[in-house]
């Protein structure tokens, strides 16, 4: 078996001059770096628990990762399946359920992929492939809730 690592740098910048001496005494923002990579993304927490709304959170890049992994190898198996794809765009969305002590956890996540192929041919199993794609995601394998899939697949 292979085995893949990883590695990022995180930085919180959120320091206001008094560190965490209260709740709202900080702020949520953030730096994520990755080696090798241009830019670092700009993180804080979700603005319902005092985060920047115009930086990434958590939850935002988990549902993102969720669906660039299903869409990678999406287009695998359609590649290898001699289906020629011309567009894919996905709206996926997540729910999260909050705790009474605050903890939480994401309880569903549905893909919405819409997917352009070259003919009508292709049709069938390029929406097939979905349910493929779900099983190899490295992603949806670490997840303990069921990621489901509205697709639609119509003629470039």
């Amino acid at each position: 078996m292979k085995k893949h690592q990883y590695e990022t740098a995180l930085e919180w910048t959120g320091n206001k001059g008094k560190g965490t001496v209260s709740y709202r005494s900080y702020n949520r923002n953030h730096s994520i770096h990755i080696k090798g990579k241009t830019h670092p993304i700009m993180g804080s927490s979700d603005p319902s628990f005092l985060g920047d709304p115009s930086r990434y959170n958590p939850e935002e890049l988990f549902l993102s990762s969720i669906a660039s992994c299903h869409m990678l190898w999406y287009l695998h198996l359609c590649a290898v399946n001699q289906i020629t794809v011309t567009e894919y765009l996905d709206k996926a969305t997540g729910v999260m359920s909050e705790n009474e002590n605050g903890s939480g956890s994401f309880i569903a996540v549905t893909l919405h992929p819409q997917v352009k192929v070259k003919d009508t041919t292709m049709i069938t199993k390029a929406t097939e492939l979905h349910e493929e794609a779900n099983k190899m995601c490295f992603i949806a394998n670490s997840c303990n809730f069921k990621i489901g899939h509205a697709p639609k697949t119509t003629v470039h």
